[in-house]
């Protein structure tokens, strides 16, 4: 999400990556290959050390369905934003259509196996089928987010609702 976005401005803005996890963030510097405007934080979405109204714009792709608490990360999320900010939340969801969903669950049993296979542990796999099989609805999701305070809010589901884009302004 972040080359995308510096991509689209040219590389002339920063872009704050953020992960509670150090190896994540050692893997992004490898791939941003030291640029300047790209800054790193190791901390969770539910207590971020920014001050109040920082960011234009505040993403979340992936992540959101794995912090301890979703209503403080948004509670957060809407903190850092400056009025007239935008938060989009790209993550997995809720299939609606009866039969690709139970095609993609037929599937999903077999990502654990292949994790396995190829890098030697099925557990991460595991955990990954779960919480996204454990995680809200796209319905619930946009509550959520309505219940801090967000406005215009909406969302738009992808491949028949396997990924699920939210969008929320702070007014």
């Amino acid at each position: 999400i972040a080359k995308l976005f510096l991509k689209s401005v040219n590389y002339k803005s920063d872009v704050y990556c953020i992960d509670e996890n150090k190896d994540m963030i050692n893997l992004s510097r490898k791939k941003f290959n030291g640029l300047d405007n790209v800054k790193y934080f190791c901390a969770n979405a539910e207590k971020l050390p920014f001050k109040n109204n920082f960011f234009d714009y505040y993403t979340i792709s992936f992540g959101i369905r794995n912090v301890e608490n979703i209503n403080e990360a948004l509670e957060e999320a809407y903190r850092v934003l400056k009025p007239g900010g935008r938060f989009l939340c790209l993550e997995f969801s809720k299939v609606k259509n009866e039969i690709l969903n139970k095609f993609y669950k037929y599937y999903s049993k077999s990502i654990p196996l292949i994790g396995k296979f190829v890098v030697g542990k099925s557990e991460p796999y595991e955990y990954l089928i779960n919480s996204i099989d454990k995680f809200c609805s796209q319905d619930e999701l946009l509550k959520m987010i309505k219940k801090e305070n967000f406005t215009n809010i909406s969302y738009k589901s992808f491949n028949g609702g396997i990924v699920t884009i939210h969008s929320a302004w702070k007014i």
